[in-house]
Parts: C-alpha cells; sequence; structure tokens
C-alpha cells in the first residue's frame, strides 16, 4: 500500500514562508500508530489525514510529530487547497472534526480560501500560573484562556517580537499552549494585530502560523479594536497573514497556499 501526500506552504502565497502541513487523503482510516508513525517522520506542525464521505464532506485528523492534536487551521487550509486544486469545479468543502464539529471552507476568486471556525473567545484569567509568569521573559499586561491556549497580552509589537521562553516552564502548562499577542498601529502596518505561538507541550517550540488559534485572538481583539474585519499577522521566522471576519458565533480564517511538493509514501506490505 503506497500514500499520496501533498506538503503545502500556508496562510503565504511564497513558497518556504507561512506553515507547512501536509495532506494524505485516504479511502479508510489508518491506525492511529500509523498516522502518528507518518507524522514524526514528516516532522512539520501537523499532517492532516483526510477520509472522504461524499464530494464536498470529508472527516479530518490532525497529528503533530508528538500527539493528535483537536484543531488545525494551517492543516485545513492546505487540506482544502489540494482538494480544491484537484477538483476545480468544487466552490465548497465541510470537514467533520471531533473535537470542534463541522468547519466549512469556500475558495474565493481572489486566491484566498476562506474557513469557517467556532467563535472561541477567551476569558480573562485572574489566577495565573506561575508556570507561564516563568516561562516568559517579559510580564503580560493580560492573561486569557480559551479551550486551546493561554493568550498572553503585550504592550505593543516589539514586545511579542522580542518575548523569550523557556519551554520547561510551558510545558507544564499542559494540554493548554500559549500565544503572545499586541495591537499595531494600523496606521503604519498593514495588520491589526500581531502574534506568536508557543506550544512545546503538544508540537515543538514556536509555530510558524497557526490558523486555529485565531478562532480567539479575532474575537478578542474585534472587541479591543472595535471592528469585525482584521488582518493578522503571525511573526515567526517564516511568517504568515490571515485575514479575520468576526460574528456572534463564528470567525472566519481566510489566507492563502502554495504547493511545495506532491509524493508517495511508500508503506511496503502494511
Amino acid at each position: 500500500m503506497n500514500l499520496k501526500i501533498h506538503i503545502i506552504d500556508a496562510f503565504t502565497d511564497v513558497r518556504f514562508k507561512g506553515n507547512s502541513a501536509a495532506v494524505i487523503i485516504t479511502d479508510s482510516w489508518l491506525s492511529d500508530e500509523l498516522m502518528q508513525s507518518i507524522a514524526v517522520e514528516n516532522n512539520l506542525s501537523e499532517t492532516a489525514f483526510l477520509k472522504q464521505l461524499t464530494p464536498k464532506q470529508y472527516q479530518i485528523r490532525w497529528f503533530s510529530p508528538l500527539t493528535e492534536i483537536d484543531f488545525c487551521g494551517h492543516a485545513t487550509l492546505a487540506a482544502s487547497f489540494v482538494i480544491f486544486k484537484e477538483n476545480q469545479t468544487v466552490e465548497e468543502i465541510s470537514f467533520m472534526a471531533k473535537a470542534v464539529g463541522e468547519l466549512t471552507v469556500t475558495k474565493g476568486h481572489d486566491g484566498y480560501i476562506q474557513m469557517c471556525f467556532p467563535n472561541l473567545v477567551p476569558k480573562a484569567v485572574t489566577d495565573v500560573p506561575q508556570d507561564l509568569l516563568d516561562g516568559l521573559s517579559i510580564k503580560p499586561v493580560e492573561v486569557l484562556l480559551n479551550q486551546q491556549a493561554y493568550i498572553v497580552v503585550y504592550r505593543d509589537e516589539a514586545e511579542v517580537l522580542s518575548v523569550q521562553k523557556s519551554d520547561e516552564h510551558l510545558k507544564r502548562l499542559a494540554p493548554f499552549d500559549v500565544a503572545v499577542t499586541a495591537s499595531t498601529d494600523s496606521g503604519k502596518r498593514e495588520y491589526d494585530f500581531v502574534s506568536r505561538y508557543f506550544w512545546p507541550a503538544n508540537g515543538g517550540g514556536e509555530d510558524p502560523v497557526t490558523g486555529s488559534i485565531h478562532a480567539g485572538l479575532a474575537p478578542y481583539w474585534s472587541q479591543k479594536l472595535a471592528k469585525s474585519e482584521l488582518i493578522a499577522y503571525q511573526a515567526s521566522t517564516r511568517g504568515g497573514l490571515l485575514l479575520c471576519r468576526v460574528e456572534a458565533d463564528k470567525v472566519y480564517i481566510s489566507g492563502k497556499a502554495v504547493q511545495y511538493l506532491e509524493g508517495v509514501i511508500y508503506m511496503g506490505s502494511i
């Protein structure tokens, strides 16, 4: 049995930027152990495994090199890019995921792919874990938490860019990861807010671009900045741009993607 694999750079239209994800579409699920082994071998932030239910509906699971992930935005974008590329007449698809339900994805006419996520607005944390404070070199202005991560708010973009992390401390916050963020001077920047994402407990050191956390970041900054449409930039070394639109119970995240690789995984007799 051989498996077709795509590697896609998501939230960018420039190859070697954004966040890379592998996409594998199968007729039936591989074993959890095999999917995890493939994700380890790929050594990307995520490998997305898809099982097709209908021409426009898929089940999706995401694996980092360390564990299965409940929710991954950039690998969903990568999977959508592959499906739309191989099915030119399809304009909308949906993914079923155990932890977050149905995710609807629409192909835009301007190169963007729009994903509809649940609104995962974070709530303020009054009792901030000491490991969070010890794990970041700059003291937070505010700390919030949603289903996925602690969200640490800083005074400005410079603090987001310069903060140093301690994986030893941040690992102890599992199952939660950590996002750091600040608003920007929109008159001088093309984006409204900036972020970085640390996930030593679930995936590695720093994630290049994290679509899922913007289901929490976008609602937070929408309230703070009093605007429903925002442009976000994740300031990793690769970097990525995300267009966000916030509604009462939904967050729409749009991004571009570019193909890096198409190949075959040789499984032998497995």
